[in-house]
């Protein structure tokens, strides 16, 4: 009997060896090898790992589970394990909205104030469409909320984003003028898929959207604190391994639990689309200029993109200790798909190094450009007074960064650091090459609006607005800036104070913290607060302040009497 049982063992192993070998009949051997040994530091004992699918021509041509899915329980990663992706939610997202507009139930061009009217108003209307592009210019919600009083730890629902949200009558920009990424526009979608359908989003996602593509491993997580079986654990990886606290209780923007199996089902559609899916995969990859017609890289939920000369469609995820990537060429009908369940697992130079290896059998000879090169420009000599002119410090409001303008050895040089100097060579009398030894960005003043722009190859230009002359941080009376600032929108109180030569900045949730001057009214800081731009009267009267933390930009606080 035991023979038998041995004998039967035998036979399946053989038959999922030949399977195997057809499978990756399409990838060289060494291929895979170097694949594989891209994944060695995951398959260390002890410590999580990830799942990997790769697929071509509708083929599995790789699959591998590494690591641990639980550290406390020993429990291994498998191709069912389920991993958070993050942000690779939100193209999902973005699908229940096609769906709809396919249905006849929505305009993308809709104002979202038709579905979720009780926001407070803005001065500009903001479109379904805006909100997919991340084009609306409405704020992030871990920025505001951080500003607001939340911890990083802290959960963060939809309930809180729709409360907190309801007092905002500011932007980022105008909708349309910028791109900046923004979870919060993807909250709001699956509000007004909520809003249309009568359904929680989470059983519309699954009737719609998971179930007719045969998805069966995935989900929408709408309760935090759920138990659901099959389910990886996420880590930090810092010096040692550390459990993540599980803070993301929103949903729409990302939330959702799936395999690598799944994944695969649905980047199959971006390739070869299931004939009813056809025009809904179609339109994720709807790109609609900025206003100044800039064609943004983001479809819906997804970007759209070159790599290496060949067309990409992609995304990635990040929550917690929790790491994905999907990525697809479709005219190779490449997939490749990389799950994580911790925080240094380097899933995005790992998912290049793939591309690079399964391109390179492919590769084909250049053909000779017919493409005229560049122009080389000519140089031009101005006087220093001339170049004098354009000396001082310039200001993004969109990066929030300053950069300064200085002469140095008769000539122009432009400063983003105290590490990083450049020269500024002059084509004519306002516009320079910076020599920056890789991309050399063209750098224009323009006097009347008191604007630098720089602009590098096809990018959008970032713009510069002149903030002062004097290069150093020369407010002296500090003072003028003690005292409390209040926030009518997140209701929260912030205070400046001194202690000796330094100055802080208090909350009751973050404690205080330093403030660094960068120029004569802009600090910096730590924690959630970042940039503070003190704004002041033309007495120098201070009326109040803006803070600024990457996606949420200019809140006001209004100086208040304690």
């Amino acid at each position: 009997m035991k023979q038998i049982k041995t004998r039967t063992h035998h036979i399946l192993l053989l038959a999922v060896l030949i399977l195997t070998l057809n499978s990756f009949g399409q990838v060289y051997t060494a291929q895979i090898e170097k694949i594989d040994s891209l994944f060695t530091p995951w398959n260390k004992t002890n410590q999580p790992g990830g799942t990997v699918l790769i697929s071509q021509n509708g083929e599995t041509v790789y699959s591998k589970a590494y690591g641990l899915a639980s550290l406390e329980y020993n429990v291994p990663n498998t191709l069912n394990t389920r991993f958070n992706i993050g942000s690779l939610s939100k193209q999902f997202t973005a699908m229940g909205i096609v769906v709809l507009e396919e249905q006849n139930k929505l305009s993308f061009d809709d104002d979202i104030r038709k579905y979720i009217p009780e926001l407070a108003p803005y001065d500009k209307t903001i479109t379904i469409r805006h909100l997919l592009h991340h084009t609306s210019g409405i704020r992030d919600l871990h920025g505001l909320l951080g500003l607001a009083g939340w911890r990083p730890a802290d959960l963060e629902t939809n309930e809180d984003v729709y409360r907190v949200f309801k007092n905002q009558k500011d932007l980022n920009f105008n909708p349309g003028d910028e791109l900046s990424y923004s979870n919060t526009g993807y909250i709001f979608l699956a509000r007004i898929i909520e809003k249309i359908s009568g359904m929680t989003f989470e059983q519309w996602m699954k009737q719609n959207i998971f179930d007719p593509l045969a998805m069966k491993n995935t989900y929408v997580e709408i309760q935090h604190d759920r138990i659901v079986s099959n389910n990886a654990t996420s880590y930090y990886l810092r010096d040692d391994f550390k459990r993540a606290i599980e803070y993301w209780g929103y949903f729409g923007a990302g939330n959702m639990y799936s395999t690598v199996e799944d994944l695969n089902i649905w980047l199959q559609n971006f390739s070869t689309p299931q004939k009813e899916w056809t025009s809904a995969f179609n339109t994720l990859l709807t790109r609609t200029p900025l206003n100044n017609g800039f064609e943004s890289p983001f479809g819906f939920g997804v970007r759209i993109q070159d790599y290496k000369g060949k067309k990409v469609i992609q995304h990635g995820g990040s929550v917690g200790g929790y790491r994905a990537i999907a990525r697809v060429f479709p005219e190779e009908q490449l997939h490749i798909v990389i799950l994580s369940n911790y925080s240094k697992s380097s899933i995005g130079s790992k998912t290049n190094k793939i591309s690079d290896i399964l391109l390179s059998k492919s590769k084909s000879h250049p053909k000779e450009s017919t493409e005229q090169k560049p122009k080389i420009p000519e140089f031009v000599e101005l006087p220093k007074s001339k170049l004098k002119k354009f000396e001082g410090v310039y200001w993004s409001d969109s990066e929030k960064s300053g950069r300064k303008i200085y002469m140095k050895n008769d000539t122009l040089r432009y400063s983003s650091s105290a590490k990083n100097e450049w020269a500024l060579v002059p084509t004519d009398e306002r516009s320079f090459i910076m020599m920056h030894p890789t991309i050399q960005p063209v750098v224009t003043f323009d006097t009347n609006a008191h604007q630098m722009t720089i602009k590098t190859g096809d990018n959008l230009p970032g713009v510069f607005t002149f903030l002062q002359k004097d290069l150093d941080t020369t407010t002296k009376d500090l003072d003028l800036f003690i005292g409390h600032y209040y926030s009518p929108e997140l209701k929260t109180i912030y205070s400046i104070f001194r202690e000796g030569d330094e100055m802080y900045i208090e909350h009751a949730r973050h404690g205080k913290m330093k403030l660094e001057q960068l120029y004569n009214t802009i600090f910096s800081t730590g924690g959630p607060v970042g940039i503070v731009e003190m704004k002041q009267d033309n007495n120098e009267r201070v009326l109040g302040l803006t803070m600024s933390n990457g996606r949420t930009r200019n809140v006001w606080f209004k100086r208040v009497e304690l």
